[in-house]
């Protein structure tokens, strides 16, 4: 049983998140082929290299997921929603910190942001409509 009006919980949702952030990490190494890892931020699209000050991102923010899911998802569904891969990337830290729960849209409002951390507006958008895509789809696959 679902219970519609349950408390925002991060607990399912950062356990699935340290497993995808290990895989990610493991990825990267080998792209990186120096024992260092290389990212793409999904922003701006520049080369990040381990060392770099970048974090992993959940491109839609766990708790908008959660609060728009938990009618119908359990914790457990709602943290491979929120985790799929189309909705976990690398940024830079201060594109993560700068942006905390703010949906992209709403950050990238503000010039400012585009600016001083040089975001790739088409790539953004991009990255944005895939992970809406990959959200759904999961979504879909626990609904059917």
């Amino acid at each position: 049983m679902i219970d519609p009006d349950r408390p925002y919980s991060r607990l399912a949702i950062d356990i699935q998140f340290a497993k995808i952030k290990a895989s990610m990490q493991k990825a990267a190494l080998v792209r990186g082929g120096d024992g260092r890892a290389l990212y793409i931020d999904v922003y701006t699209g520049k080369t990040l290299r381990g060392g770099d000050p970048y974090d992993y991102e959940h491109i839609r923010s766990s708790e908008e997921l959660f609060t728009k899911y938990k009618s119908i998802l359990t914790d457990e569904q709602i943290a491979q929603v929120v985790n799929c891969p189309e909705n976990v990337a690398v940024t830079l830290r201060t594109i993560n910190q700068s942006k905390g729960k703010k949906r992209m849209e709403v950050w990238m409002n503000h010039s400012e942001n585009i600016i001083n951390n040089g975001v790739d507006l088409k790539l953004a958008f991009h990255n944005l409509k895939k992970a809406d895509l990959g959200i759904l789809k999961m979504v879909e696959s626990f609904t059917k």
